[in-house]
């Protein structure tokens, strides 16, 4: 009997920039999955960090946490950080959690649909 994988995690490296690509459900049973793929790129500060959050349908407070502790080392070392593709669920979830402010919406409508970015540092 072959388990159904409820969350895959995919990373994608030019040597600029590293990109994770999330899919399916980020909880507490996937969080050691995901730290593997961050914990082999969050520190590399000359290269652009992007969570691609498109084909993610659920996030808890664990994967809530995981992004703020991304977004507080990024931010340590000045370090460009991004999530692109959204949805609008884990966005509310975002707004409720109040992390949603450290993000900004950068929509451009020709290229960058759906990108935000930081703002503001974390304390």
């Amino acid at each position: 009997m072959n388990a159904i994988r409820k969350f895959t995690v995919y990373k994608q490296s030019n040597g600029k920039e590293n990109i994770i690509y999330l899919s399916g459900e980020l909880d507490l049973s996937a969080a050691s999955e995901l730290a593997t793929v961050l914990d082999s790129v969050v520190h590399k500060g000359n290269e652009v960090l992007t969570l691609d959050l498109k084909e993610l349908r659920y996030i808890d407070s664990t994967g809530i946490g995981m992004i703020v502790s991304v977004l507080k080392v990024r931010a340590a070392m000045k370090a460009a950080f991004r999530i692109h593709h959204i949805p609008a669920k884990v966005q509310r979830l975002f707004e409720l959690t109040g992390i949603a402010r450290y993000l900004v919406d950068r929509e451009d409508q020709s290229q960058n649909q759906g990108v935000t970015e930081r703002k503001e540092e974390i304390i």
